[in-house]
């Protein structure tokens, strides 16, 4: 296909394609599937190799949210039965941090819910950080909190925080109707005072929420525009009991195009196979290494994931290892800035309409184990 000659030649330039070239993507069909898949994974090879970065989740306060974002298990209003409870202390975050180092994690994710953190939170969250990096000099920590006050994201990274994650989710001209209580600006401007206090920016969206295809290319191009320097990409797990708990929008291969169209227009990023990846993709995870350079290990915030010793299983049969943490995870000319370009102009046309998969609601687990439970962690 002359489209994927042309997106390769870009990715490997890191050129941004049109969005044209991006909706040409999810508008392919399943007997393209394949070389879609060969096409974006070329990409993902000049800049990554075989590398796969492992991340490991630690809720340190689950539930109870004000905020009301209707994809979350832990909003306000959720009658999803997710564990609840208060912050974790930083002995009990680092012993569940440290399940997911011993089984290959790189980078640890400590986790709250709320909008975000008070100056207290933010003091807390600093002694968690100085108890893991006591224990573990080299893994890496993202913290992610909600929004930020003045002077939190400069303590954070004082304290020690490598990096910091919040989710644009989706386009702005939809953003009003998956969340109310806070506004697309509002997450945009915490993702830039994270950059501006020296931490590596984490940014991602979640597909499946009922989005058109522009919504995903927007949202995406507004994400290479900021330029963090890891996109988590999330599939809804739509839980019982919250406004989203109908909207299985998702198959397998469209969840694998969406991955495709953001490699090719954010190449040489940590592109990160997030929430939700066992849900919707199914036994066609290990084809998703071909297209993402980092996954998530383990169970995540308020669902159980896969077996981290069938993560590490299904990494190795597929060809690929896992990342060390002697290695940098992204290629030398980002590792010392950014390199976004300007975004292509908007596109118009009619988004294809998939077919609706049958729910699978057998496949949502609560998540019962690891850190605020005395069960051992999945890792």
């Amino acid at each position: 296909m002359d489209l994927l000659n042309t997106l390769v030649e870009k990715g490997l330039r890191r050129e941004l394609p049109t969005r044209e070239e991006a909706l040409a993507v999810l508008a392919t069909t399943d007997d393209e599937l394949l070389d879609v898949v060969a096409a974006a994974g070329k990409v993902r090879r000049q800049w990554f190799g075989r590398r796969v970065k492992l991340n490991y989740l630690v809720n340190l306060k689950s539930g109870l949210c004000p905020e009301d974002c209707s994809y979350c298990s832990q909003r306000l209003g959720s009658k999803a039965e997710i564990l609840k409870y208060t912050w974790l202390k930083p002995d009990e975050a680092s012993e569940a941090a440290a399940a997911g180092v011993a089984g290959g994690a790189k980078r640890v994710c400590l986790v709250a819910s709320g909008r975000g953190p008070t100056d207290k939170d933010v003091d807390r969250v600093s002694k968690t950080i100085e108890a893991i990096k006591d224990r573990h000099e080299d893994v890496e920590v993202c913290a992610c909190l909600g929004l930020l006050s003045d002077g939190q994201a400069e303590r954070l990274r004082a304290a020690g925080a490598d990096a910091y994650n919040h989710n644009l989710n989706t386009s702005e001209a939809t953003y009003g109707d998956i969340t109310t209580t806070h506004t697309y600006a509002d997450r945009v401007e915490t993702v830039q005072q994270a950059q501006a206090a020296g931490m590596s920016a984490c940014s991602g969206l979640i597909a499946g929420m009922g989005e058109t295809d522009a919504d995903l290319v927007d949202v995406v191009f507004a994400l290479r525009e900021l330029d963090p320097d890891s996109v988590p990409v999330n599939f809804l797990i739509p839980f019982e009991g919250t406004p989203l708990a109908k909207e299985w929008n998702l198959t397998p291969q469209r969840a694998l195009r969406i991955l495709a169209m953001v490699r090719f227009v954010c190449p040489d990023v940590e592109v990160r196979l997030a929430g939700g990846r066992e849900v919707h993709l199914r036994t066609m995870q290990p084809l998703a290494l071909h297209l993402v350079n980092s996954i998530f290990l383990g169970d995540y915030l308020t669902s159980e994931g896969q077996a981290g010793q069938a993560d590490l299983e299904m990494i190795a049969d597929a060809g690929f290892e896992v990342e060390g943490t002697d290695t940098t995870t992204l290629p030398e000319h980002r590792a010392g800035g950014g390199c976004a370009s300007a975004c292509g102009e908007p596109a118009a046309g009619k988004d294809a309409s998939p077919e609706i998969p049958a729910a699978r609601t057998d496949l949502v687990s609560v998540r019962r184990r690891g850190a605020g439970t005395d069960l051992a962690p999945n890792a």
